[in-house]
């Protein structure tokens, strides 16, 4: 929101994004947001540098430790020059594989043999949902033709989802990034590992699991904008294939008229358009949604060719569906 001050952002990010998912991160943004003195420094950063989870990211790249607020505190005000250069030469660029689990109902509903094309790929990580496996509410259970995945995703769903009896045909992947990440680099992936955040030792497992089956089957992500390289990917997808185009939380770092003149492009592109982002990131999937986008703070919707499924877990974590 373009509207809110660095304190509400911070506010924010620990009510509804850290609460129930990591108590460290929770505590550290209550703080920040209350802590004139350190946002302060955070507001010297670029506006779109100054986000909860980059900043906390690069203190943890550089060595912090799960500690309390004070502890913290006393830690970034000392480490404050180096943490401004690494949140200046990073990005967030998450991977969170366990988001393929929402978007799997929607994936699996598309004729195959499938062409995934993933705008946003930062390492490429989400680019195998046929090679993970997955477990729906405790009982349902999906994994690879070849048997059981290393990367086991867990989600609990309601509204009755379509889960597959079996998962898609993928015969061909890549993806687009303003700074891919290499997965044969092990200070990328350790820059990765930074971004799962503190208390989530079963986020970081699958993370590492995703990254050893990304270099065991290499996809090619390209440099590029989005905007200007899901064209020429489109047509660059094998003849016979049903052509899927996806994101997960993406499109929040673009400008509105970004989003905007990526939805017009890829309504003009023979392909299926699947995305999970925020409620209000794309205007007119939230002009459909069930309830306004500004009652939903911190969820997900996952929708597929503009039309909006079910509300998502930020990480996968909860699917609701409500389109029938």
């Amino acid at each position: 929101m373009d509207w809110e001050t660095t304190a509400d952002r911070y506010r924010r990010f620990a009510e509804f994004e850290a609460r129930g998912s990591s108590s460290c991160y929770e505590l550290w943004a209550w703080g920040i947001a209350s802590d004139n003195r350190l946002l302060s420094l955070i507001d010297r950063l670029p506006e779109e540098k100054r986000q909860p989870n980059l900043v906390l990211t690069a203190a943890r790249y550089l060595g912090v430790g799960e500690s309390s607020y004070p502890a913290f505190r006393d830690w970034v005000f000392q480490h404050w020059d180096d943490v401004a250069r690494v949140v200046t030469a990073r990005r967030t660029q998450t991977n969170e594989v366990g988001r393929a689990a929402v978007l799997l109902p929607a994936l699996a509903r598309l004729a195959g043999p499938l062409a995934l094309i993933e705008v946003g790929a930062s390492a490429g990580l989400c680019l195998y949902p046929d090679l993970f496996s997955y477990r729906y509410d405790g009982r349902i259970d999906l994994h690879p033709a070849g048997g059981a995945s290393g990367v086991m995703l867990r989600c609990v769903t309601s509204g009755e989802p379509p889960i597959p009896d079996r998962l898609p045909e993928v015969v061909w992947r890549a993806g687009v990034d303003l700074n891919p990440l290499d997965v044969s680099d092990a200070d990328e992936m350790r820059w990765l590992e930074c971004l799962v955040w503190p208390g989530q030792p079963e986020r970081l497992r699958r993370l590492r699991e995703a990254v050893a089956i990304a270099r065991a089957r290499p996809v090619d992500v390209v440099t590029g904008d989005l905007n200007e390289t899901v064209t020429e990917l489109v047509d660059a997808a094998p003849d016979g294939t049903t052509v899927v185009v996806f994101h997960s939380a993406v499109l929040a770092y673009l400008s509105v008229d970004e989003r905007v003149r990526f939805e017009r492009t890829i309504r003009s592109l023979p392909c299926h358009w699947l995305s999970n982002e925020g409620c209000g990131v794309v205007g007119s999937v939230a002009e459909q949604l069930p309830v306004p986008a500004q009652d939903t703070p911190g969820r997900f919707v996952v929708a597929l060719d503009g039309i909006p499924l079910g509300y998502a877990g930020a990480h996968g974590q909860t699917l609701d569906w409500f389109r029938h």
